[in-house]
């Protein structure tokens, strides 16, 4: 296949060191963090100490003020070792830097963004709530000014990081114009007010390391000047224009996952044999097995295109979107298909492909369903 060149040497050389860190650190640990359903602070603040988190913050701020590709490399590292049961999270804390950086003021980027980049402090974003999923514009969480606080009452669930969290981005409405998106804020929630409190982890089918967790807001008071941006009503454009790079993510995460899946089949087929010969030997094996190295080897160069778009400030929604349809839906097949060559090693979790079975499922759900995606691709056609 074509060799990638997105890439300079300092960015192979992080690679290495994130390589590194999650061969020593983490991967001896992931059945005890799923025991556990988190990943230990300390953790966090190694990574933090590697500069794994929020790598694009500015220096002023904590940061490393970096450009996106080491956040993919993170990203990629993280699927190829398979670990995204428990660091998924990382993801979600560095969206959190996104909405401080782009629309925070001078007081809460100083208060939070050196922390987050320490892994001292960790973020989380919440969304969804149990009767809205995708629709935004839907959402029952509301925030009332009352003199100069907004009181917050609601609900919010699959939040990720949720047990562990120290600051919030809440989606709430705060007006009443009945006009959906002009209604919609974003609301920094400090996890020690009184009125905030979470559930037990939620049992899901994978992601087990993950602290993915409900969040109830009871009369729950923060200061006005909480609300992002300082102005009321901005919190669906605000949402827009992270989620571009949200949905690139989850595409970077799926090639990436998906190639350690194929990676470790091909190394499976040649060393298992069945009626005398190897896997691999049969053509039916390499002709499955050559598919999926061309769907992928195609799939990465659009993902490494829209990195380049990314970087230069011109990545599209819509090119987003496609991008996190497309790898998602393919990171499905290649398991599905990897499992199959695997016979029944492939469904016993020793193997990684089970592992990945498990995990990689949500990423046709994350950042907006995929039948969403294909309706944002479709409204530009």
């Amino acid at each position: 296949m074509i060799p990638r060149t997105l890439f300079d040497h300092e960015h192979e050389a992080f690679r290495s060191t994130v390589r590194r860190f999650l061969a020593e650190h983490c991967l001896p640990h992931l059945e005890q963090w799923e025991a556990d359903h988190r990943v230990p602070r300390a953790v966090w603040k190694r990574a933090g100490e590697l500069g794994m988190l929020n790598a694009t913050t500015p220096q002023a701020y904590g940061g490393l003020e970096l450009d996106r590709r080491f956040s993919m490399v993170a990203t990629e590292e993280i699927y190829r070792a398979g670990l995204a049961s428990g660091l998924i999270g990382f993801g979600v804390h560095d969206i959190v830097a996104g909405y401080l950086v782009n629309f925070g003021d001078e007081a809460q980027k100083q208060a939070w963004l050196p922390k987050m980049a320490a892994g001292e402090a960790i973020g989380a974003v919440a969304m969804t709530e149990p009767d809205t999923g995708s629709d935004l514009q839907a959402v029952k969480t509301r925030a009332v000014l009352d003199n100069d606080e907004y009181v917050i009452n609601g609900a919010k669930t699959f939040i990720s990081n949720g047990s562990q969290c120290d600051l919030v981005v809440v989606v709430a409405k705060t007006g009443n114009t009945g006009k959906g998106a002009q209604d919609i804020s974003l609301i920094l929630v400090e996890c020690d007010r009184p009125g905030f409190s979470r559930s037990a982890p939620l049992r899901k089918v994978g992601l087990h390391a993950q602290d993915t967790t409900m969040l109830f807001f009871d009369n729950v008071r923060v200061p006005k000047h909480n609300v992002l941006g300082g102005v009321p009503g901005q919190g669906f454009i605000q949402l827009m224009k992270e989620l571009a790079w949200e949905r690139l993510s989850i595409a970077i995460s799926s090639v990436a996952g998906a190639q350690a899946v194929l990676d470790s089949t091909l190394e499976y087929t040649k060393g298992r044999s069945v009626f005398g010969k190897p896997i691999f030997a049969f053509q039916n094996t390499r002709f499955k097995l050559a598919d999926m190295t061309m769907q992928l080897a195609v799939s990465q160069n659009y993902v490494d295109r829209c990195m380049a778009q990314c970087l230069a400030h011109n990545l599209t929604p819509e090119a987003a979107a496609a991008a996190k349809l497309w790898c998602s839906e393919l990171y499905t097949k290649v398991v599905d298909e990897c499992v199959q060559l695997h016979g029944a090693n492939g469904y016993m979790l020793e193997y990684p492909v089970a592992r990945h079975y498990l995990d990689h499922r949500v990423l046709r759900i994350a950042g907006g369903a995929n039948d969403i995606m294909k309706d944002l691709v479709g409204r530009t056609l």
